[in-house]
């Protein structure tokens, strides 16, 4: 009796360790020479410490994502017209990636995928294009794809004087995808066909402040709203959800009235609880903004705090809970942060990893 219950023990301490430790998959800039592609680190989500599982040689992955069953690991290779998307085999518990296939990205400069189940979903920078493609059980690319090309400007003489496809996520429904184009000011709404294709059409057109550069969008956990955060002011636009459109509540600032100096806002998230959202400002700011999340899910602004480096582009709440990572792309390095989950408030945790021009990061188990 007593070796059964010591073998309990010791498989429940087994399986709570375990429990703690997650995959961190780092996207990355390797055209400055100091980086060679795509990272795997191990996480410890008790204390925040890190160590280097694999790296794999790749151009430009600027941005990643896990299929839902965690075979394979999607990610851009942003090189001008010469981009493309890559498809790797994952497993998990070496932290191991093997390359499996590469196809053209349909438009210049991608910079953001997401997957449905085994339809990859693309946005396209300077191509302004949205592409999906479709994948095989092996994580190869079928030759079937959809390309949906953008045309319209907006108000900048410098930025705007064309498409520039941001981001394209799925609602949480998973009826529709939200694509943000900071080109033209506007968020398209296509909706997914109930067809074995699942083709994609415009189901709506919201047209955001013009000049701002809507950028990226994160929804409540519920489902019910979306916060939209904007380049080229940091604001910051709340939207309650329901299907398929999006019905603006509040738009917020994030830097001072009056700021003179470059924002360029960047990332947003919400935290698993659905109490807190973050959102970062590059440029001359390099910051991180807490705002309460209020029942009616607009925002209340709790603080702005340093993010300890230059270039805070990516920045990712553990599945703990308990930190905070902030990439940064011009200080080569993520710095991690202490959060705590009563307030949402964050404090500097000592520890960072130290990796050239980090841009992307996610977890995975």
């Amino acid at each position: 009796m007593k070796k059964i219950v010591s073998f309990l023990f010791i498989l429940c301490i087994y399986f709570t360790a375990n429990a703690q430790h997650y995959n961190l998959l780092v996207g990355t800039y390797t055209n400055k020479g100091n980086s060679d592609g795509i990272y795997v680190y191990d996480y410890n989500s008790l204390n925040g410490d890190t160590k280097l599982k694999s790296t794999t040689k790749t151009i430009n992955p600027s941005y990643l994502t896990v299929s839902e069953d965690r075979q394979f690991v999607y990610g851009v290779n942003e090189d001008g017209k010469n981009s493309t998307v890559s498809s790797f085999s994952f497993y998990p518990r070496k932290g191991k990636l093997k390359f499996k296939d590469k196809i053209a990205s349909q438009g210049a400069d991608p910079c953001y995928i997401t997957t449905n189940h085994n339809q990859i979903i693309v946005a396209n920078y300077s191509g302004g294009s949205l592409a999906t493609f479709y994948t095989s059980q092996e994580g190869k690319f079928l030759k079937s794809k959809q390309v949906i090309q953008h045309t319209g400007k907006s108000i900048d003489p410098t930025r705007q004087l064309s498409s520039h496809v941001h981001q394209a996520q799925l609602t949480p429904d998973r009826k529709y995808v939200v694509v943000n184009d900071l080109g033209e000011d506007q968020i398209y709404i296509y909706k997914i066909a109930e067809t074995h294709g699942r083709e994609l059409s415009v189901h709506k057109i919201v047209k955001t402040t013009p000049g701002t550069g809507p950028r990226h969008l994160a929804f409540s956990p519920n489902g019910k709203f979306a916060y939209l955060t904007h380049e080229f002011n940091g604001s910051i636009t709340v939207f309650a959800y329901r299907d398929g459109d999006l019905t603006k509540l509040q738009e917020i600032a994030t830097a001072t009235t009056g700021y003179q100096g470059k924002i360029d806002g960047a990332d947003i998230h919400v935290s698993a609880d659905g109490k807190f959202l973050y959102e970062t400002n590059r440029g001359d700011l390099n910051t991180i903004s807490l705002f309460t999340i209020l029942t009616n899910g607009k925002i209340q602004f709790v603080e702005t705090i340093p993010t300890l480096g230059k270039g805070p582009r990516s920045f990712a709440i553990d599945p703990s809970g308990k930190h905070l990572l902030v990439a940064h792309q011009y200080t080569n390095d993520i710095i991690i942060f202490n959060r705590n989950a009563e307030t949402g408030k964050l404090t500097d945790s000592g520890k960072k990893i130290d990796i050239g021009v980090p841009v992307c990061l996610v977890f995975s188990k």
